[in-house]
Formats: C-alpha cells, structure tokens, sequence
C-alpha cells in the first residue's frame, strides 16, 4: 500500500475504505484500549457522556481523569503518531502508534500507565465490533499507515467544526461532539427532554445508552456492511414514517439495511460547499425527526437567534 500524499488534497480529500480498512482496524482497536481506560477512570454518566473522546488540533483527547489521587489525561497525537500520557505532576510519557500488533501496543500502553501508578481495570474484550479478540491476544491487526491516519484526522477536524456549528442552533439539551471509540463514528445528539423505556431485552449498552427520545447526526469512515465514508442521521426511538421523509442533499437517502439516513462523504467532499452539505444533512434530519416525533418547536433557534448569537 502506497503511504497517500497529505500535499494539495484539500480540506476534503478522498477517503476510500478500501484503501486504509487495515490501518484503521488496527486504529480502532488500539483507540478502544484508551477509550476503556476513560470508562474505567471516569463516573458513569447518563447516555454513556463519560464515554467518548473529542476533538483536538492534533487528534484525540480524553480529557482529564482521576486516577489514585492524581489527574492525568491521555492525548492521540493523530499527527506525529503517538499517545501522549500527560499527569498533574508534570510527567509526560509517549507510546508510539506504528505498525505493530495491537497485543503489543497495548502492553507497552497499560506497562506505561503503571509506571506512573495509574492503575485502571478494563475489559480487554473489544466492544461493537464483530468477531472481537482480546487486546492482549491480538497479533491479527498490525497495519498502521500514518499517511492514511493523519487524512482520516483531518476530514475528522473538518466535520468537528460543523458539527459544532450545527450545535449551537439548538436551545435543549444536546451531548458534546463526540467521537465514539466503540461505533468508530464523530456525533452528535440532541435530546428532546422526554425519557423512554428501553426494551426489556436490551443489553448494557442500550440500558444506559437508549433512554432518552433523540436525534443524532454522525459520519463514520466506513464498514463491511457500509464500505464507504457516509454521514448518518436517525430518530431514536424512530417515529412512524421517518422512512419516507426526504431529506438534503438530494443524494441523501434512508438505507433500509442500517434504518438510518446516509449521505455518501464523496457527495460532500465533491459539493460547492461541503460545509452546507453537512448543515443542510443535519437540520433535514432534525427537521423530519423532530416533527414526525412531535418535539417542542421551541427547542430549535429561530433565523433571527441564530444571527444574533453568531455576531455576539
């Protein structure tokens, strides 16, 4: 595989799934070891808000965490290719991301923890991902391109920065932007303020995750089920009809296979504007949700508040 050049490809590049799925399954693996750590130092919090990591200029962060009396933080350095250990004593300790496999990244990740006397108990069993090896028996996943993980970040920091646009039109209660190591995806929800039950059968991520009336609009880079870069946007629980709604751009679609809206990222990326593209995906959505799901009208700001709070 041929490292893609990170010169003159835009704001936008190209992103095929096919190209990188090695090196980002290794990813993905070795971003669950550090989101588990967050769950284990972090208190559980309603819609799993203690879960995710967000958005920086050089990767992801955990933000901080208290473990045996200190606060520590770990940052992926999505750009020099390294996790970055960082404590409120000053200590600073890096663990290389490179091809290798995640087994032995993860040794040297939890040795590296240890020596600074963080002690965090995870579970070492992969989560949402089919056919799951533990951490610390996985020699399968060992790719690691640094070309294709460094345009990955910067279609990531892209989409952060609407999403975040996308946030600030709304009055209720919505999460951060958030990038969920378990779904491997960027979102962001917005609640309607009204609890629901989960269904009886429903595991222990649904139980906590699925107990609020939402509507929540992403992008994941790709997965055997869907092999391409697509936005998403669903109605949780999904009111009757949602599926017949027309949503923007007009190349957006529901995909009946994954009961949500898709829009392909190459749409996007190839659109006049890629930032309306994504605008247009995310209030459409809320717009078809929102009404079909009958939610307060006045949660959403008006044209006027939306000016007003851009000039503030």
């Amino acid at each position: 595989m041929i490292t893609p050049s990170l010169v003159a490809t835009g704001s936008w590049p190209e992103l095929p799934y096919s190209e990188w799925k090695d090196t980002m399954d290794t990813l993905h693996m070795e971003l669950q070891i550090i989101g588990k750590v967050r769950l284990a130092l972090t208190p559980l919090e309603p819609q799993w808000a203690n879960v995710p990591l967000y958005l920086t200029a050089r990767g992801l962060t955990t933000t901080p965490m208290a473990s045996g009396g200190q606060a520590l933080q770990i940052d992926v350095d999505l750009i020099d290719h390294q996790v970055v250990v960082l404590t409120r004593k000053g200590e600073t300790r890096r663990v290389a991301l490179k091809a290798r496999p995640v087994a032995q990244f993860y040794s040297d990740f939890m040795a590296t923890l240890g020596s600074l006397g963080i002690g965090a108990k995870i579970s070492t069993r992969p989560s949402e991902v089919d056919s799951p090896i533990p951490f610390e028996e996985d020699t399968i996943h060992s790719a690691y391109d640094p070309g294709w993980v460094t345009r990955f970040f910067r279609v990531l920091s892209e989409i952060d920065l609407v999403f975040k646009e996308h946030r600030s039109r709304f009055r209720g209660k919505t999460s951060l932007v958030s990038f969920f190591w378990g779904t491997f995806d960027l979102a962001l929800t917005r609640y309607s303020g009204r609890a629901i039950e989960p269904p009886s059968d429903a595991g222990v991520i649904a139980r906590w995750g699925a107990d609020a009336d939402v509507i929540c609009t992403g992008f994941w880079p790709g997965n055997a089920q869907v092999p391409a870069p697509s936005f998403f946007g669903y109605a949780a629980p999904a009111p009757a009809g949602i599926e017949k709604e027309a949503v923007r751009p007009d190349s957006a679609r529901w995909d009946p296979a994954v009961r949500e809206f898709l829009l392909p990222y190459d749409d996007v990326r190839r659109a006049t504007s890629p930032r309306q593209a994504i605008l247009d995906f995310c209030e459409s959505v809320y717009a078809a949700g929102s009404r079909l799901g009958r939610w307060d009208t006045s949660l959403l700001l008006d044209p006027v508040e939306q000016t007003r709070s851009s000039r503030a």
